[in-house]
């Protein structure tokens, strides 16, 4: 059976005579070698959702100390603004420690309600409560011989933080339920965006706990800080979002990455990825423009000055209470996008009940779920 020259994946044959059971085999091979190719491609899709992208000195820095204490057992802190890669840190740290063929389990502090938080660090046995029917295995157990991330360390109920501290200092956990201690080894690494130091002094998170998890603090960035890092960072999410979808790649002219630095980036890294994916979809070129960017970003968060939101509200027109009006609606509508929409937190931030937040914004038209949409 004579075959001509075939190129099948990464195999050229060459123009002889193949048997039919020599030529399946041949087949067989070559789709092998394309299912590893794609594999391949996919692995390295995954890994490109976690990578820590920059070349800049703050970058740079930061890299240095991550390698640093990586290798260690040392527990970390990592502290920065929401949306500025806490969980991407942790994961590197994890990956350059002895723990990286094991499990990286991560649980958000904050999203989880106060009377659940102890079942999902320790886990429970069945029937422990009402509707507990199978066991559960916590967190903790869930990373054995890996790491923990405990992400808004912060927001952790004060109760929930003497327990946690005493498995920090025992190595043991009991769950909710049962009647006898486990032993668990897990590196935990913990992040927050808040003042750890200001909890500590209005007695909302506890001292002993703050020096057990506060012994090496990394300190992220804020994209703002980044300014050398916008080319690598658009490139890399452009590419990200194309490959995701499907898309055809786009690139981003000088004066589109000079638009994008201008702005103020409340929501930083996270905030950057979600508007270069707009962009991407909203552009009718091969190429991104800084006209593209300016439809995109409002030109009143752009950073004119060093309060940006100040500067807008004051130098606009009206009456004395009706400026006071826009720069109250200004300042609510950044901090509720700095705070990913997370409305416990942004009350928090600004010193207000949260029912209270929500007439405040009731008052100044601020429509939160329209917003959210549109960001």
């Amino acid at each position: 059976m004579a075959v001509r020259a075939t190129k099948l994946g990464a195999l050229d044959f060459l123009e002889k005579p193949l048997s039919t059971d020599k030529l399946l085999v041949t087949l067989e091979n070559a789709l092998r070698i394309t299912r590893l190719e794609d594999e391949n491609r996919e692995l390295r899709h995954k890994l490109g959702k976690h990578e820590l992208v920059g070349s800049g000195p703050e970058m740079q820095k930061l890299l240095a100390q991550i390698a640093r204490v990586g290798a260690s057992e040392t527990r970390v802190c990592i502290l920065g603004e929401t949306g500025t890669g806490k969980e991407l840190v942790a994961r590197a740290i994890h990956e350059k420690s002895g723990r990286h063929d094991n499990a990286f389990v991560t649980l958000n502090c904050a999203a989880v309600p106060a009377e659940l938080i102890e079942s999902e660090l320790f886990g429970h046995e069945k029937g422990a409560f009402t509707g507990a029917a199978a066991k559960h295995l916590g967190k903790f157990e869930q990373a054995e011989g890996g790491t923990l991330f405990l992400d808004e360390i912060g927001d952790m109920p004060v109760a929930m933080q003497a327990k946690l501290l005493r498995v920090l200092e025992e190595g043991e956990v009991e769950r909710v339920g049962g009647d006898k201690t486990i032993r668990v080894n897990v590196r935990v690494l913990v992040a927050t965006h808040r003042n750890l130091e200001e909890l500590v002094k209005q007695n909302a998170f506890r001292s002993d706990l703050y020096h057990r998890i506060f012994v090496f603090p990394l300190t992220l960035p804020p994209l703002r800080e980044r300014p050398e890092d916008f080319p690598e960072l658009v490139a890399h999410f452009a590419s990200q979002v194309a490959a995701q979808n499907g898309w055809k790649e786009k690139t981003f002219d000088s004066s589109a990455i000079a638009e994008l630095r201008q702005y103020s980036w409340p929501g930083n890294v996270r905030e950057l990825r979600n508007v270069v994916e707009r962009l991407v979809l909203l552009s009718t070129d091969d190429s991104v423009t800084v006209g593209d960017v300016r439809i995109v970003l409002p030109a009143s968060d752009s950073i004119s000055g060093a309060h940006g939101t100040a500067t807008s509200a004051a130098n606009g027109a009206g009456t004395l209470a009706e400026r006071s009006e826009a720069f109250e609606r200004e300042v609510l509508t950044a901090e509720i996008r700095k705070h990913n929409f997370h409305m416990t937190n942004v009350a928090r931030a600004l010193g207000l009940e949260r029912s209270h937040l929500y007439k405040k914004c009731q008052q100044l038209g601020i429509d939160v779920q329209s917003l959210k949409k549109s960001d």
